[in-house]
């Protein structure tokens, strides 16, 4: 069966029919031709596909595109604003947070998001303090960032990247 949907991708309303059972990854990479976010494992465990989803990351393999009718969808290319690098992109390239680059458009998204989280406060596993401001040391970092895989081992240059963004 198939659906009529809107969705708002990286600034630009894109509406689009498709198959109910179209997860977001498909419907933006294959009905829209957006490919910033990455098939990996296509199973929600490597966080290549990490898109932002109404200001939240989530991995796109694992939820249907009908879900997200009107809904606005950040990708890595979206991030960037007047043709500069978004903060996060502009850390990953001065810390030389990659290597392949394949996992990096779902980091950077994740990335984005979870800065995002910080600023609301929200706890994660290895928080300390609940009841104070989170502090976004290198513990917090990987555990905030466990849901992404990185093939080439860049994580190093990842959380120092985002220490230096962190404390910005």
């Amino acid at each position: 069966m198939d659906a009529r949907i809107t969705l708002r991708v990286d600034g630009r309303v894109r509406p689009v029919a498709l198959d109910t059972r179209t997860t977001l990854l498909d419907a933006l990479r294959d009905h829209l031709s957006v490919t910033s976010p990455k098939k990996g494992c296509d199973h929600g465990q490597c966080g290549a596909c990490t898109v932002l989803l109404d200001g939240r990351r989530v991995v796109s393999c694992l939820i249907l595109a009908v879900t997200c009718d009107g809904a606005e969808v950040t990708t890595a290319q979206g991030l960037a604003q007047e043709g500069e690098p978004h903060p996060v992109q502009r850390a990953f390239l001065e810390k030389d947070a990659f290597q392949c680059g394949f996992c990096t458009p779902g980091q950077v998204c994740s990335a984005v998001g979870m800065l995002e989280e910080v600023k609301a406060g929200h706890p994660s596993e290895v928080t300390d303090d609940l009841t104070g401001p989170v502090t976004l040391d290198d513990e917090e970092i990987r555990e905030r960032l466990s849901g992404n895989l990185c093939r080439c081992g860049a994580y190093v240059n990842i959380v120092a990247a985002l220490r230096e963004e962190a404390e910005s």
